[in-house]
């Protein structure tokens, strides 16, 4: 099966503070705020929900064609994918812009000043789905490009191609209509507590309608594991104990991974749910979104752990 994973790709740069933010802004002065921050050196993390999910699938075997774009500044990551066996073939570089980061400060006190430079994510990945065998091509849109985000499942519905839609950290800005259009007809529609109720807020409608335009619904549920609903049923998924809870970032990419793996295999929707929760676990032992790694023996240990 062809999988095709669309989203971003960024570059994750992540500053460390020694002190607390608040000892340097003068409250009165915050509306003529000009401030530096000395911090102690930076960390660059490959990140993006693209290269993620992609990341986590080759991990369980899988080929993940990424449809995304990059910027001038894509060595490192082509590096990386192909250190790691993942295709560069759908990736449209775009050289007058930057790679979409994340510019991302922690003080002491874990407080956050984060910006964030979309750069080559405002171009369109241009997934040309002439060609694409909808009985063996699987689709997942997740947060990346907004037109694309818009545009991909209605292509998919057009073409017969199952589609998994996973809006994200883009649903504050996707409008109400364009979201019910994304969402009716999908395979999955995937999304964290919080998300799924936002969901809810955006389009006023109800949960048992919101439930009805899927195929299927999984929500994930942190340390509390996840839940999927289908064909009427709720199933609880388990979260998987990890060694330790490092860092919980990524671990929502892991699982989408996870899931895909399983789907592609043809196990039940339960069963790659299982997969990815497992997928998870290995995820938050560790700072970065792609840096952990396992055996398939390691894997399969700690699938059957929460059996």
């Amino acid at each position: 099966m062809k999988v095709i994973v669309s989203g971003s790709l960024a570059y994750d740069r992540i500053m460390n503070f020694p002190e607390y933010f608040s000892d340097h802004i003068l409250p009165d002065k915050i509306h003529v705020l000009n401030v530096c921050f000395q911090v102690e050196g930076v960390k660059e993390n490959l990140g993006g929900t693209a290269g993620n999910i992609a990341y986590a699938l080759r991990l369980l075997g899988g080929t993940p064609f990424i449809s995304a774009t990059i910027g001038s500044d894509n060595h490192r990551y082509f590096e990386w994918f192909a250190a790691n066996g993942i295709s560069i073939d759908g990736i449209k570089v775009i050289y007058t812009e930057l790679t979409a980061g994340a510019y991302i400060t922690t003080d002491k006190g874990d407080n956050q000043i984060t910006g964030f430079n979309p750069g080559a994510m405002k171009y369109s990945s241009e997934l040309d789905f002439a060609g694409l065998d909808p009985v063996d091509t699987l689709v997942l849109v997740s947060p990346g490009n907004l037109d694309d985000m818009v545009a991909y499942p209605r292509r998919c519905r057009e073409a017969g191609i199952p589609y998994i839609f996973d809006p994200g950290q883009s649903l504050p800005v996707l409008q109400a209509d364009a979201l019910l259009s994304a969402i009716t007809g999908a395979k999955i529609l995937i999304v964290n507590d919080y998300e799924f109720d936002l969901i809810l807020d955006k389009t006023e409608i109800t949960k048992d309608r919101l439930l009805d335009l899927a195929e299927s619904t999984i929500i994930t549920l942190g340390e509390a594991g996840s839940t999927v609903h289908h064909q009427g049923q709720r199933i609880q998924i388990p979260a998987y104990p990890a060694r330790q809870v490092v860092d919980p970032t990524g671990a929502g990419d892991a699982y989408r991974g996870g899931l895909i793996s399983g789907l592609t295999r043809r196990l039940s929707l339960e069963e790659s749910a299982r997969l990815g929760s497992a997928c998870a676990s290995f995820a938050v032992e560790h700072y970065g979104t792609q840096v952990y790694r396992f055996t398939a023996e390691e894997f399969a240990a700690r699938l059957d752990s929460s059996r």
